[in-house]
């Protein structure tokens, strides 16, 4: 198993997902619950995230196959979708491809905004969930499949926490600084999103292009 494999893996989730970004939007969906109620929601919500992504890594292949998707042509998809999000990013805001306003006032008016839309679409949205998907297909092996549920399970660990926290870190980074973090996420998630859009276009055109 290759330690920089997981790393590139583990960087990836926290660019497309970026948990620092969506501290204000925790904040703001949950400014009506106790301290403890709150707690609560993080680990629910983060705990949705991690079974997501565990589904996606076992099944996404099979669902490729089961609508006949090469893998070149979804990488083409993911990461044009991916790319689309990072140029939101890069303005400071989260993307309306993560949530619109007909879903903002749904979650308004929930109870329970832990699993949806926190979770579902917010956190585990189509560009994580497109991205796990390729890098999964790409890395088959069971030591790698092992190695991305570690190093998902990792990940809900560490933004359990940032949430757990949120309230402090929104107080000292403030609006400007998340922003800031935002945009740096931005630009390493458009990264991610070219290279896996030339990585699909190398597959479907390899005389072409290779």
């Amino acid at each position: 198993m290759e330690l920089t494999l997981y790393v590139k893996f583990f960087l990836g989730l926290v660019a497309i997902i970026n948990p620092v970004g969506l501290l204000p939007v925790f904040v703001s969906l949950t400014s009506h619950q106790t301290e403890a109620e709150r707690n609560h929601t993080g680990k629910v919500a983060n705990f949705a995230v991690v079974v997501i992504l565990l589904v996606t890594i076992v099944a996404g292949q099979h669902i490729l196959n089961m609508f006949s998707i090469s893998l070149s042509a979804f990488r083409i998809a993911g990461g044009s979708l991916i790319a689309i999000i990072a140029m939101s990013m890069l303005q400071g805001k989260l993307s309306e491809v993560k949530r619109n306003q007909e879903e903002d006032r749904e979650s308004s008016a929930m109870e329970s905004v832990a699993v949806v839309p926190l979770a579902l679409p917010l956190m585990a949205g189509p560009g994580a969930i497109s991205s796990v998907i390729v890098f999964a297909a790409e890395h088959d092996s069971m030591a790698n499949l092992i190695g991305m549920f570690i190093t998902v399970i990792l990940f809900g660990l560490i933004s359990f926490g940032l949430f757990r926290m949120a309230s402090i870190i929104y107080k000292i980074l403030g609006k400007t600084g998340i922003n800031v973090i935002t945009r740096l996420m931005g630009l390493l998630m458009l990264s991610i999103g070219i290279e896996v859009i030339a990585a699909g276009l190398k597959g479907l055109f390899p005389q072409v292009l290779g």
